[in-house]
């Protein structure tokens, strides 16, 4: 919560607006209400003005149960608002020196809820960017729309096409491999059309025949196929080793010399990437020989890639392999909040097909267990934390997962991984709130607070400074940290 007693510490930011509202309730609350909603949440202020130095300063609002009655009556108008997310502890009147004013704390939607609009339009769907609502683009509006549903988007059975679209030279090999990860499974014996039905490739259309299913035609389509569906389809894999980013070597869905789909494209790719890793090779108990946790861990984040991407979106997936980092970036927003991610257990595939059918040959493991295997393998190697990055307009994710060793010398080699990371969660939420109710805060000062050592609170500003949560301001000892405006 705000420190309201000091409230001229705080400046608007993403998570903080301030109306005046002396003349009743501004129009642009709204907006507000819904760029909140549909980004991580926040706070409006009414009976606040902003000065000309940009800090806050309360003003004595005259009928504040007025005011609190009037929004109710408007925020539970469907008319209005598309969802109301509140419940009564979210908007109180308070005191401050005497002037009363009105906290509304509007949280973050859940995926189901989005998008939050106003005025009854669709179109009116906002977004919080720094210190201003922004209206979004038809793009992030149906992206949004998609997530909503609560069949995923790779289970959509495409009536218009037929089994043609398959290249049958995927489907053999992938039934290869299964049969390596699986022998003597119960499909070993279907034919082509029921292997395909039974894995949700294939499902029966609305004339009552068998078509292919979003989930089939992007794992073993052929490009020219796949792009009837999803117009912005691509995938690219590059090899970068020198300074000027120049490709010693490109990988493109759309070159025409191979099929283009997601199966092939993994495998591709997976074997450029774990060529010279610089891992000490173990004997597997699998069928795969000189594999690590390591390896395993780039399996994971490359399938998770492909999995979690929204194929209709723009920018496609990119995976570069440098010298010194790993980056895999793929449109889509996040469907759960990025720490939730990291902490574990919890689990929302975009495309919930396609992870079946990796986790049937042995790519991804337990639901929710992908990002946290990563950050763990990635500690225990030594090697510098992994980052995500999440940007929007057009709506992308990237993972970069370092190759090179933390230089810091406390670092712990060994660590209960679900103890670990349910305590990042924490500590970062901790950040998040003590910025909240500060206008900035010094490393120092934010060691204090957790009660850890300055290095371990220099890896979480890092990481919440990828997410473009918070911002950092000077140099060197004057250096601190706020939310980001």
């Amino acid at each position: 919560m705000l420190d309201l007693t000091h409230l001229e510490q705080y400046k608007e930011n993403n998570r903080i607006e301030a109306k005046k509202a002396l003349g009743g309730l501004p129009h642009s609350i709204w907006e507000t209400y819904s760029a909140f909603a549909n980004t991580l949440g926040g706070i409006i202020l009414l009976g606040v003005t902003e000065y000309s130095d940009k800090t806050l300063h309360t003003v004595d609002l005259p009928d504040p149960q007025r005011l609190v009655k009037e929004f109710w009556d408007i925020v539970n108008n469907p008319n209005k608002t598309s969802v109301n997310l509140l419940s009564s502890k979210d908007v109180t009147i308070e005191s401050i020196n005497g002037d009363h004013i009105i906290v509304i704390n509007v949280p973050r939607a859940q995926r189901y809820y989005k998008p939050v609009y106003v005025d009854g339009n669709p179109l009116n769907t906002y977004r919080r960017n720094g210190e201003g609502d922004y209206k979004c683009t038809k793009e992030e509006y149906q992206a949004m729309v998609r997530d909503a549903a609560v069949q995923t988007q790779d289970m959509i059975i495409l009536d218009d096409m037929t089994l043609d679209v398959f290249n049958v030279e995927s489907v053999r090999e992938y039934r290869r491999r299964m049969s390596l990860s699986r022998p003597d499974h119960v499909w070993e014996q279907l034919d082509y059309e029921d292997f395909l039905f039974k894995l949700g490739a294939v499902g029966i259309g609305k004339d009552g025949n068998k078509h292919p299913t979003s989930a089939g035609l992007l794992m073993f389509g052929c490009e020219d196929k796949i792009l009837c569906e999803y117009p912005q389809y691509f995938l690219d894999y590059r090899e970068e080793y020198d300074d000027l980013h120049r490709f010693t070597y490109r990988f493109l869905s759309a070159s025409g010399d191979w099929s283009g789909n997601v199966f092939d494209f993994y495998f591709h790719v997976y074997d450029k990437l774990q060529i010279d890793l610089n891992v000490p090779s173990e004997i597997s108990v699998s069928h795969r020989s000189g594999d690590t946790p390591v390896h395993k861990a780039i399996r994971e984040a490359l399938a998770n890639c492909l999995i979690n991407a929204d194929y209709y979106g723009r920018g496609g997936i990119v995976i570069i392999k440098g010298r010194d980092k790993i980056t895999m970036a793929n449109p889509g927003d996040f469907r759960i909040d990025v720490a939730a991610a990291k902490s574990g257990g919890r689990s929302d595939p975009r495309n919930s097909i396609l992870m079946r059918m990796f986790n049937l040959i042995d790519i991804v493991e337990c639901a929710g267990n992908g990002i946290p295997s990563i950050y763990y393998v990635w500690k225990n190697q030594g090697w510098r934390e992994p980052r995500i990055t999440h940007t929007y307009d057009p709506n992308r994710i990237e993972l970069m997962l370092p190759l090179t060793y933390n230089d810091e010398k406390d670092i712990t080699i060994t660590y209960d991984r679900k103890k670990a990371n349910g305590k990042t969660q924490i500590q970062k939420a901790m950040i998040i709130e003590y910025l909240t109710d500060h206008a900035d805060a010094a490393t120092a000062e934010l060691s204090e607070l957790l009660g850890v050592k300055t290095s371990r609170v220099k890896k979480l500003i890092y990481e919440l400074i990828e997410e473009n949560i918070i911002v950092a301001e000077g140099t060197n000892r004057n250096r601190k940290y706020k939310l980001k405006s």
